[in-house]
């Protein structure tokens, strides 16, 4: 049971989320579209549930877009103007950001939110200009940060120069930091922040949606299934998997995620990664199935034996709890929030970044071992239910309690109201 306390002394309180370039109403597996836009989606969707009033401010990618679009009770996606109506590439918005922060000063000056949670850095921004002179708290995610990525892409990464200046003014300037892993809170105070102001909450797992019971793909006879979901870009780590089925025999690899399937054969990365898979001699055990609506997704997990998450680092990473949820074992690189998720020996295993030898050991140990692959599968089901978006919706908004609570005008005698799980 966790108590949720609402702000108000009538009506629901109003939290904007604000999510610049990850709307809760896109289709997931592009490259930019992937565990932020679940992230935003399903805790605006439990925060709603919970009593509150949630509008997610992102930015209006498309002309046919309406203003403002229902997504469910007590719950609206807002479209920010703010550049171009088109696909712009997330690392391109910043010189949008001060237009956002305007439309969102606007919105705030007709509708005063009693909390602010801005999502990723370019959001922390705008959300910083939009709530100066106003007394809102401001809770902020990163959901990455750049210096990691720059410590882990180097000369690849795209990110624009001016990226760490802005998440060193957010964590000066947002009342709390909410990181998503352990591991994200040791970066976030090796950078300077104190611990009294980050708090830790995970992602989370729908479980109404992800369980070992249900239908499931068929597979091909006589083979092992190995699988990847994940958006298709390099660091995501799909051609070390590939790599790694060289040395793992009588077993397909099915990659899900990135464009539509028929604009594959036009995706430079997935030219890449079929490059990959000829030159280590396994392309006709590896299919690229591109992108599958998101109700198909728990079937394609219960279809396999394994699923491998492989990324060079990774802020938190929803898919290992969705297949624990499923009850499939994970192999996960041992970065991020998989660190926290993943419980190696016990629900998967973990190894290095870009090792595909280590890779292929770990699943050269796993799938011949029908018994261990049942116990892990079972142990991960179990697991994953600590991650319910019940209880993440629920410690997200003891934040904004708290936060609330440290306000001069703040009362104390808010009424409780109980979520139970």
């Amino acid at each position: 049971m966790h108590r949720l306390s609402p702000f108000r002394r009538s009506g629901g309180t109003r939290v904007a989320l604000v999510s610049e370039h990850a709307s809760p109403l896109a289709a997931l597996g592009g490259v930019d579209a992937g565990g932020q836009n679940v992230h935003v989606a399903c805790l605006a969707r439990h925060l709603a549930r919970s009593g509150f009033e949630v509008d997610v401010y992102t930015r209006r990618d498309s002309p046919d877009l309406r203003s403002r679009v229902p997504f469910g009770p007590r719950v609206n996606v807002v479209h920010v103007d703010a550049g171009p109506p088109q696909k712009v590439p997330k690392d391109d918005l910043l010189p949008h950001m001060e237009e956002f922060a305007a439309y969102l000063s606007g919105a705030f000056d007709m509708n005063l939110p009693d909390v602010v949670h801005s999502h990723f850095w370019m959001s922390g921004l705008a959300a910083l200009d939009a709530v100066a002179g106003r007394d809102i708290p401001l809770a902020h995610t990163f959901h990455a940060l750049g210096v990691v990525k720059r410590r882990e892409q180097g000369r690849k990464d795209t990110s624009p120069p001016e990226r760490l200046d802005v998440e060193r003014r957010i964590l000066c300037e947002a009342d709390r930091i909410v990181a998503t892993c352990s591991d994200e809170a040791f970066e976030l105070m090796r950078l300077g922040l104190s611990s009294d102001r980050v708090n830790v909450v995970p992602c989370g797992v729908d479980l109404t949606q992800f369980g070992p019971e249900g239908p499931a793909e068929e597979r091909t006879p006589g083979m092992r299934r190995v699988g990847v979901l994940t958006r298709l870009v390099e660091r995501k780590g799909v051609g070390n998997v590939i790599e790694a089925m060289a040395a793992v025999p009588n077993a397909e690899l099915v990659v899900v995620g990135g464009p539509e399937p028929g604009d594959l054969p036009n995706d430079p990365e997935a030219r890449r990664l079929r490059d990959v898979a000829e030159r280590a001699g396994v392309a006709e055990r590896v299919t690229l199935r591109g992108r599958i609506p998101r109700t198909d997704v728990p079937v394609f997990l219960r279809s396999c034996d394994v699923v491998v998450c492989a990324p060079w680092y990774e802020p938190f990473g929803i898919v290992p709890l969705e297949a624990m949820a499923c009850g499939v074992p994970v192999v996960a690189s041992a970065v991020g929030g998989m660190l926290d998720t993943v419980v190696d020996g016990v629900t998967g295993i973990h190894v290095p970044p870009r090792s595909p030898d280590r890779l292929a050991e770990a699943l050269s140990e796993l799938l011949p071992n029908a018994a261990t692959l049942a116990a892990m599968g079972e142990a991960g089901a179990r697991r994953a239910t600590s991650f319910s978006w019940e209880r993440v919706a629920a410690s997200t908004a003891e934040i904004y309690a708290d936060l609330v609570d440290r306000r001069p005008a703040a009362t104390a005698d808010w009424p409780v109201m109980e979520v139970r799980q």
